[in-house]
């Protein structure tokens, strides 16, 4: 509402705003816009079709015994099915689309409906629903805009499904590292410095044409949160039409706070769209490249903040987001928001094809109704239910550092110490602490920000490792669940839904056990406080060095110039056992020292931390061995203590290296 310039102001607002009204003028028509808006935002179209056929009387001579409850009312063995879930989730079970219904895999009516709601609320212009989680949302989007012999650049601490998608796929893997947090056990993000140098590299070797995505992880599962418009921006001045995946698993809810919002995949492809759609872009372009001159060296191109040419650049953007991780749904419920400018007449068809390939053609409609009321609730309480998470984050961390107890054993990592000066222009070592204001700051200017949702707990000076604080004192004793864990913290992850109470149950809680702590510290004998003083050291001090990627074998790596590896050829050969063999960690190390390149035939994963420190095809070297023997985790995916390391055998890399040849 204004009283000046109404028609003025009505171009120029338009997509923000759905009308403009004169103060003076105009209150009918404003109260019945209001009233407009919340029926349009309130509708559900899907629960309400499935709500509505749950109700209807039918005759069932299809699939599905349980539907309407068939085969579990009148049965005396399993009564407690029903008891525990009630009628309803029966009622509404089918494998009906028609009737009111839908398919998930060619939706024409309130399925279709409820994707084109979504795809307004979260600023997409296209959202697919998913029903098996965003592991297979991000495999869908690989498979669509990547061919084989396409080169991907991807972080390499990124969620496993990308790594899996991306052998699927037949990608040639271009592994970008991010910053270390040696001292913690973690990663950080990858600096656009990173991305840029990989791709002038490639651009040098006359391959940047077959670069077709870039993947990264934004927020990180510690909290770590990129810029995405200006990653985006920059990588797009060296490559035009580079498109990008943005896995937002642990952030659908960002989108509902203005100040988390412009750090979206989303929001950020919407900005630069208007961008350079602007004239005085064009200008300030011209000059950019008039300051840059015509042949730049690749160290000033790296040092320099990039412009893209607006008559060469399209702005290609797809986000993931596990909504049931930071939203209302039901589990596996996920989201493929896409804006991509050239998605209609080039990927729309493959996609739709990558999206049957991966899609059960017996979706839970439970979990799809599930996402459409999530979608509402978001729309009308998403800023009060993210302001009030930011709260009770903010509660968690001052109840730590207050308290007299908790406070000389433990700590919540600080922007500083998880975020090094260098990505942090802005100078701002708390925005977390100082306001709104000050967060908005440093969220505009700072290469990346601290999620204040997530609270990362040192816990090294009480001398127990993370994972069995997690296990032993947390979940088994307390019934308190924890994410994630590394040698000496804890990441505490508040939602939508944290109440003050369960803040409060987990201060009591880490009271408890300093408390248990401090008694039994006070009981020891001599030598097992020499013990305990010395797991505090250790802890403190942190473990071993993050390993960075080492290489792909030259048998896996199509050009001996560039660093792309054919992970699909590797991940195939170790399909056969003959081409393989185990190592104890022993004899690798001594195969090693003796001169021998060993390389690895699987995916090496321990959990913590979560993603592969090796993959197939990859070198081992000595660094990840350093690594994996000081880990003190109790799971590690691809490895056998018992056996050794699955790695392929001498014979079958020659063999692989000559046919290559």
């Amino acid at each position: 509402m204004s009283e000046r310039a109404v028609e003025s102001t009505a171009g120029r607002v338009g997509r923000r705003f759905r009308r403009v009204f004169h103060a003076r003028e105009g209150l009918l028509e404003l109260h019945l816009s209001i009233l407009n808006g919340i029926a349009e935002r309130h509708r559900a179209p899907f629960f309400t079709a499935l709500r509505a056929h749950s109700r209807k009387p039918t005759g069932v001579f299809h699939a599905l015994p349980v539907s309407r409850g068939a085969s579990v009312l009148h049965s005396p063995w399993i009564p407690e099915i029903a008891d525990f879930y009630g009628l309803n989730i029966f009622l509404a079970e089918t494998s009906a689309t028609s009737g009111g219904l839908d398919s998930l895999l060619a939706p024409t009516g309130p399925l279709r409906e409820a994707q084109d709601l979504a795809a307004e609320a979260f600023g997409a212009r296209r959202t697919y629903f998913v029903t098996n989680g965003t592991s297979t949302a991000n495999k869908v989007v690989v498979q669509a805009l990547v061919r084989p012999g396409d080169i991907v650049l991807v972080d390499r601490n990124c969620h496993k499904s990308h790594h899996y998608g991306l052998v699927l796929a037949g990608a040639h893997v271009v592994y970008l590292d991010a910053y270390p947090l040696d001292e913690y056990g973690m990663y950080g993000a990858v600096p656009v410095e990173e991305i840029k140098r990989k791709l002038l590299m490639l651009k040098r070797e006359g391959v940047l044409h077959r670069v077709k995505l870039l993947m990264l992880t934004n927020c990180t599962f510690d909290g770590i949160v990129y810029n995405p418009s200006r990653v985006m921006e920059e990588c797009l001045a060296l490559k035009p039409d580079l498109a990008f995946l943005w896995d937002e698993a642990w952030f659908a809810f960002a989108r509902f706070h203005p100040v988390y919002r412009r750090r979206t995949a989303m929001a950020a492809a919407r900005t630069l769209t208007d961008r350079y759609r602007d004239p005085a872009y064009a200008d300030a372009y011209a000059a950019h490249r008039a300051d840059l001159g015509d042949d730049p060296d690749d160290e000033t191109l790296v040092a320099t903040r990039l412009m893209p040419d607006p008559e060469r650049v399209r702005v290609r953007v797809y986000a993931t987001q596990s909504t049931h991780k930071t939203l209302t749904s039901m589990r596996q419920g996920s989201m493929v928001h896409v804006f991509d400018q050239d998605f209609r007449h080039k990927v729309a068809e493959v996609f739709h094809e990558a999206y049957m390939t991966h899609t059960s053609t017996s979706p839970n409609y439970q979990i799809l109704a599930s996402m459409d009321l999530g979608r509402r609730q978001a729309v009308f309480e998403g800023f009060a239910l993210v302001q009030k998470q930011l709260e009770q984050a903010g509660v968690l961390r001052d109840a730590v550092a207050q308290h007299p107890l908790l406070s000389r054993y433990l700590r919540v990592l600080t922007t500083p110490e998880l975020v090094p000066h260098r990505f942090r222009p802005s100078g701002i070592e708390q925005p977390l602490t100082t306001g709104l204001a000050r967060m908005e700051q440093a969220w505009e200017e700072d290469e990346f920000v601290l999620d204040p949702t997530r609270a990362t707990l040192h816990i090294g000076l009480t001398g127990i490792d993370g994972d069995t604080f997690k296990h032993d004192l947390l979940m088994d004793r307390h019934g308190i669940q924890v994410n994630k864990t590394t040698r000496n913290t804890l990441l505490f992850m508040t939602n939508i839904g944290t109440t003050r109470s369960s803040v409060a149950y987990l201060i009591e809680v880490l009271v408890r056990i300093v408390e248990d702590l401090e008694e039994r510290v006070g009981e020891m004998s001599p030598y097992d406080r020499a013990v305990h003083d010395s797991a505090v050291t250790g802890l403190d001090a942190g473990s071993a060095a993050l390993p960075d990627f080492s290489a792909f074998h030259p048998a896996f790596r199509p050009s001996p110039r560039t660093p792309e590896g054919d992970m699909r050829a590797a991940f195939f050969l170790a399909y056969d056992d003959t081409e393989c063999e185990h190592l104890s960690t022993d004899a690798l190390a001594d195969a090693m020292a003796q001169g021998r390149t060993v390389v690895s035939a699987t995916f090496v994963t321990p959990y913590p931390p979560g993603f592969p420190v090796l993959v197939p095809g990859q070198v081992v070297s000595k660094d990840v061995l350093t690594y994996m023997a000081a880990l003190d985790t109790r799971e590690i995916h691809g490895y056998d203590p018992a056996a050794g390391y699955r790695v392929f055998t001498e014979t079958a890399l020659d063999t692989r290296h000559t046919a290559e040849r």
